[in-house]
């Protein structure tokens, strides 16, 4: 994000800090980025609808109470995200179908890396499913969502050092696991 964008991004977040209606601004400018994360999670489309609408909702109310921590206003939005994600586990299991999850812009160079083909990447991310839910949440925030380890820090309420122990973890346990898939040559 340029200096201009987040100078920008500061002005429509004060604005909207003094008036709620100007929270449409922030809103269009990251519902599709919100949407597609909280997808990726639950699996389900009217689910992910409810759930984006609520961490909005969230976010409309706390606009008021909300600090400029120098974070992007998107690490704020994940951090609502997980937490509405985790207290719709809490109440009822997603399906783990992985159908159409290639389609989403999944995976970064590193796991890009590990597998080569699209198949091989749907085994991956068939993997992530199965990990503990606090790798597969850094992971998926890391990979998919292209964040930073401070803002994914942030966002699920953990310093950076936990935050890196868990992806390597997860990215340790996914190599393991990508290897046993590999047919022997």
């Amino acid at each position: 994000m340029s200096d201009q964008q987040r100078n920008d991004e500061r002005e429509l977040v004060e604005r909207a800090r003094r008036d709620a209606r100007e929270f449409g601004a922030l809103y269009d400018r990251h519902f599709q980025q919100i949407y597609r994360f909280v997808y990726s999670r639950v699996r389900e489309q009217t689910a992910a609808e409810d759930v984006t609408s609520e961490i909005f909702m969230k976010a409309l109310k706390a606009m008021p109470r909300y600090q400029d921590t120098g974070r992007p206003f998107a690490a704020w939005l994940y951090q609502i995200a997980v937490n509405a994600i985790a207290d719709r586990y809490r109440t009822l299991r997603p399906s783990s179908s992985l159908e159409d999850f290639h389609d989403l812009s999944i995976a970064g160079p590193a796991l890009e890396e590990v597998a080569a083909h699209r198949d091989e990447i749907r085994r991956i991310w068939a993997l992530v499913e199965a990990l503990p839910a606090q790798q597969k949440t850094a992971l998926v925030l890391k990979f998919q969502e292209d964040m930073k380890i401070e803002d994914i820090a942030v966002a699920m309420g953990k310093t950076p050092g936990a935050v890196k122990l868990l992806i390597h973890r997860g990215v340790s346990r996914l190599r393991d696991e990508a290897d046993s898939l590999r047919p022997a040559e």
